[in-house]
């Protein structure tokens, strides 16, 4: 039985830079999310049918997921081979620099459709980075935890996605308070569109400025080094990971899939359904501003066949309720990594996705117009509160169990592909297949809710046949091999 090793970092470096970096990388993430439903169907994709520009400025979206299993692969392979910190160096920058640059791009009616080809080549970046940045800020918490207390520790890169998005979407509203519409507070004004929504991306340099001075003074784990000193470092990592932990990489990928399906369903579906209007005038007069702000023709009749309804909350309305329910996600979050801790990973998340599964049912009771429209607001506002609760209780030990499924010296590179593999199959194709069925439903929820039940479904089974991993010891589970030639 081997003794636990003392922490290469001190506590509070292990938790700033596992904490901040995510933060950063989240809010990036997250200030393309929010213009993707706010500016990017008008600026980038100006088709001339609502649905289709916003499917056009998903898919972008999504087109980020497929890039970060890429980029796991790419910053796993050399954070198991090479160590943690050059590694989560290199992700923040990528991500920062493509999305400063997204902040300084000419939109549709400047260059044509070269500005949605450029918009997607920056996303495609930030999905790459976005691939490597998670795990290796989830190896920087947990390898330097305490013995008994890794899931508690996980849950501080966790903790960087309701932080990111809070700043991002603060900013967000904050600029759309500085630079409101003069005659309709639900739609955007010129100065919004021309340059306000640029802001929050060129902020992005600022913070990142700041991850990095963090991250460089980071030493290696003394886990990884034992692996170094024992000659496990393995060549290829992935090589290994695909050959000796297959089973493990296919778990972890569904054992993700509840956790981000949930997650893009609380932040875009919900963005979108619920700011989208109630009645076809206002959606009528809103599709027309945008597209004389645009420069394209609009078909009065064409938009009536295609339109279908939302819950016609204003866009600082609607974002101020989903910051309060993420609020929720940050300490439900947090405490999910003691509980953890004492009963277990496996344990805690199997109450939490059948809790999931149950609540995909709920969604036409809560996100239906009330009968009284004065309980409609309490009702979607009760709605993410309690999504957002099940978010972090589901997210907040991920920072724990998808590492503890590997040995290592391939920790790195086998987390890292298990969580991105799922965001294809979860945050990829979720806004896509829930906006295609709430079109199909003709504007109900229901069928949206039904999607997220069938795939925590997916998810029970899988948490069914992992073991619990709370007493794996790092330092008896280095890997398979003898050099790093092997």
């Amino acid at each position: 039985m081997s003794t636990a090793t003392v922490p290469a970092n001190p506590r509070s470096r292990v938790i700033t830079a596992s904490l901040v970096g995510t933060t950063i990388e989240f809010y990036d993430f997250y200030a393309y999310a929010t213009a993707a439903v706010l500016v990017f169907p008008v600026l980038f994709f100006p088709t001339g049918n609502d649905t289709t520009s916003l499917l056009s400025s998903f898919a972008v979206f999504g087109a980020a997921m497929i890039a970060r299993p890429i980029g796991a692969v790419i910053f796993g392979h050399f954070g198991d081979k090479f160590g943690r910190k050059a590694t989560l160096v290199a992700s923040l920058l990528t991500m920062g620099i493509a999305t400063f640059v997204i902040g300084l791009l000419p939109t549709y009616e400047q260059i044509g459709w070269w500005a949605a080809l450029l918009l997607l080549i920056l996303r495609l970046a930030q999905g790459f980075a976005l691939g490597g940045e998670w795990s290796g800020a989830a190896l920087v918490a947990t390898e330097n935890a305490p013995k008994g207390k890794r899931a508690w520790y996980g849950t501080f890169p966790q903790l960087g996605a309701p932080l990111g998005f809070i700043i991002a979407n603060f900013l967000f509203l904050g600029i759309n308070w500085l630079l409101p519409h003069s005659e309709n507070p639900v739609l955007k004004s010129e100065a919004f569109l021309a340059w306000g929504w640029r802001i929050p991306f060129l902020f992005s340099a600022v913070m990142v400025i700041v991850g990095l001075w963090v991250r460089l003074k980071l030493v290696e784990s003394d886990t990884f080094k034992k692996a170094e000193t024992k000659g496990t470092i393995r060549k290829i990592p992935i090589a290994t990971a695909f050959r000796y932990h297959w089973k493990q990489l296919i778990l972890g990928t569904f054992i993700m899939l509840a956790t981000y399906v949930l997650f893009y369903l609380m932040t875009n579906f919900t963005l979108a359904y619920g700011t989208k209007a109630a009645s076809l005038e206002t959606a009528s007069a809103a599709a027309q501003a945008a597209a004389e702000a645009s420069g394209t023709d609009f078909n009065a009749a064409e938009f009536a066949a295609q339109f279908y309804p939302g819950l016609g909350f204003g866009y600082t309305d609607f974002v101020l309720m989903q910051i309060i329910g993420v609020v929720f996600f940050g300490i439900f979050t947090l405490l999910s990594g003691p509980i953890a801790d004492s009963i277990g990973r496996r344990k805690l998340l199997l109450w939490v996705t059948g809790v999931i599964i149950v609540f995909g049912f709920s969604f036409n009771m809560f996100l239906l117009p009330a009968v009284d429209p004065k309980f409609t607001g309490a009702l979607v506002q009760a709605f993410l509160v309690f999504g957002f609760v099940l978010m972090g209780a589901t997210f907040g030990p991920m920072g724990a169990l998808l590492p503890e499924l590997f040995p290592t010296n391939v920790r790195y590179t086998g987390s890292a592909i298990a969580y991105n593999m799922s965001s294809i199959l979860g945050a990829a194709l979720a806004p896509i297949i829930a906006l295609w069925l709430w079109s199909a439903a003709d504007g109900a929820p229901g069928l949206v809710g039904l999607y997220l039940s069938a795939m925590g479904v997916l998810t029970f089974v899988a948490l069914i046949f992992t073991p619990e991993t709370k007493d794996q010891d790092y330092d008896d589970d280095l890997g398979r091999g003898v050099s790093t030639q092997q």
